[in-house]
């Protein structure tokens, strides 16, 4: 291999070819991240939501457990309640604290949207920290 000098500095001659190695570094971490976040993006994936896998979360000493039944009847802890009197009931149980967190219950034949509309009686009632109760799925460790 042989590389031709010229007499002087001011004699070499400027190149005037792209450096692409850049811009396919550029493209092909692109190409993998695109690669990676396109099937987090689909959504068609069935969902189980009445069991968990995650560790149990620490509870209060006397928590208040809202139920919601199969037959749509509610209960504040062990006592029955109309779906009325619910904000009542709660203020009763907590003392009126509005922090305190409420656990539901529901059944899971229940539709997804009447319990969101509990859950919005519930926020509408000032209890703003409604956590969710499932069965733990012992089998998914």
């Amino acid at each position: 291999m042989a590389v031709k000098l010229a007499r002087r500095i001011d004699e070499f001659e400027e190149t005037h070819d792209i450096n692409v190695t850049p811009f396919i570094d550029v493209m092909l971490v692109l190409l993998i991240i695109f690669m990676v976040a396109a099937p987090l993006a689909t959504v068609d994936v069935p969902v189980n939501l009445p069991a968990i896998s995650a560790e149990p979360q620490p509870r209060a000493e006397t928590p208040v457990f809202v139920t919601f039944k199969a037959d749509r009847s509610l209960a504040v802890g062990d006592q029955s309640v109309a779906q009325a009197d619910i904000a009542a009931s709660l203020d009763a149980a907590t003392k009126s604290d509005h922090e305190q967190r409420v656990l539901l219950r529901a059944d899971q034949t229940l539709p997804y949207g009447e319990v969101m509309a509990l859950m919005n009686t519930l926020r509408r009632a000032g209890y703003t920290k409604v956590a969710l109760v499932a069965l733990e799925d012992r089998g998914a460790q």
